[in-house]
């Protein structure tokens, strides 16, 4: 049998599952939803779940991978046939995202190519953005132009694309953020959107902070997607595996924080501390940051940093997404890389054009009363995830026992985490995770 293939070393896997964590999630998706509930709050209420929900899903979806060396599909079933369908099931929600992801993948490259071309301040005109995405043939192109480097990423392998990309671009995207970051609090008036940033104001805490937290965290961190089961399947055995999740967490969190350092004090002194102009969802990327990057000196360079850091992020969660449906496709077909990612690349592109035109020539077609893109998102995010990572905790916690997991980490170092990771497999994380999904179902949030 064929070895299959993997990480040469710890840091190129830690590089590579950080980087499939940190992708559109942290770098639009947190800074609003920071600002949406209640800013400092929201920020301790993340960074508590992050180190026990979070570490709790990531430590499980990998040690499964690594102990069964096998893609998702395939995963769950090794370890207990009957539960063959949550690894159907969780295979399923990569190929529900990835053709809508690289829809949004295309917008950032567009905005890449506007802003290094020395055109950007077309972009800070109401009209720019939704001019864009209801043209027909524009969002394609730069959508082929998107999932073509991607394919191209996932045919060069494992070792030779995944790994060493990721140790160029995370070192590389960490200091651009960083480096923005610092010239966002250079500001006038940034430093009172910092304060309203990272300060907690208990009176702002609610439920909805709560579960608002633990949706970004299954969007962030990459979980329940079969991504980390994927990546832990490339893993070496005798790496350290608390370990490496741990310094996945830390990653992928600090970057959540840095880009909301980056975006809300910016936005912050633009407006004159409404913080209201943070809680536009799409339109903040688009719409908000150009203005906010046309009235800073030298915003058009920040602004070209900017989005080449964001089409580096998802870029590299583009490429865990892919290479986790290819994986299922060799696991399950015996396809070859090459192939493999060509199929992927034609079929993700045609179920994309729905996701596309949903924003132009059929934005008149809703399904449940959203757009396409909107509703693979829902569908996706909102009820497959939860779904999956509820029956992991099940199966983990009361099947084939937390042992299991165990047994898989105690190969290669210490379980510090031994009496937590009990305690929130068997107990607390289903009923976040249940939480999680009666809200989304019945709109709670």
């Amino acid at each position: 049998m064929k070895e299959k293939s993997g990480f040469t070393s710890r840091l190129g896997f830690i590089l590579a599952a950080a980087g499939s964590a940190v992708g559109l999630g942290n770098l639009w998706r947190f800074p609003y939803l920071a600002a949406k509930y209640g800013g400092g709050i929201f920020l301790l209420v993340y960074i508590i779940l992050a180190v026990t929900f979070g570490f709790t899903l990531m430590l499980t979806e990998v040690s499964i991978g690594r102990k069964t060396r096998k893609s998702c599909v395939d995963a769950y079933s090794k370890l207990d046939k009957r539960f063959s369908f949550l690894g159907y099931i969780a295979s399923i929600v990569p190929m529900i995202i990835f053709p809508y992801y690289c829809v949004i993948g295309g917008w950032v490259t567009k905005f890449v190519a506007l802003f290094a071309s020395g055109k950007g301040l077309e972009a800070a005109s109401d009209e720019y953005f939704p001019s864009f995405i209801s043209n027909t043939s524009s969002p394609l192109i730069y959508l082929a132009i998107f999932i073509s480097i991607t394919a191209i990423i996932i045919m060069l392998g494992v070792e030779n694309g995944i790994e060493k990309v990721s140790k160029v671009l995370m070192p590389l995207l960490a200091v651009m953020t960083v480096g923005i970051a610092i010239y966002s609090l250079t500001l006038p008036g940034a430093l009172d959107g910092l304060v309203y940033y990272i300060k907690p104001n208990f009176s702002d805490f609610s439920i909805k902070t709560v579960v608002a937290a633990m949706g970004q965290l299954f969007y962030s961190m990459s979980l329940a997607m079969g991504i980390m089961i994927t990546y832990g399947s490339y893993m070496n055995q005798k790496d350290d595996l608390e370990r490496s999740v741990r310094q996945i967490e830390i990653f992928d969190t600090v970057i959540a924080f840095m880009a909301g350092v980056m975006i809300i004090p910016a936005v912050f002194a633009f407006s004159g501390g409404d913080p209201d102009k943070l809680q536009q969802g799409p339109t903040l990327m688009f719409v908000i940051l150009p203005k906010v990057f046309d009235s800073m000196p030298g915003g058009q360079f920040v602004a070209a940093v900017f989005f080449v850091l964001v089409f580096l992020a998802a870029l590299t969660s583009a490429v865990s997404l892919m290479e986790t449906i290819l994986s299922v496709l060799q696991d399950k077909l015996k396809i070859g890389r090459i192939a493999g990612s060509l199929l992927i690349l034609v079929l993700a592109f045609l179920i994309a054009v729905p996701s596309s035109l949903g924003f132009g020539v059929w934005s008149h077609i809703q399904i449940l009363g959203r757009d396409f893109l909107d509703f693979f998102d829902f569908i996706s995010n909102n009820i497959l995830m939860p779904i999956v990572g509820f029956v992991t905790c099940i199966f983990v916690g009361f099947v084939v026992k937390p042992k299991t997991i165990e047994d898989e980490i105690l190969k290669s170092g210490k379980f510090k985490s031994k009496k937590l990771y009990n305690i929130m497999i068997k107990f607390v994380a289903p009923v976040f995770l249940l939480i999680i999904l009666i809200s989304s179902v019945v709109g709670y949030v």
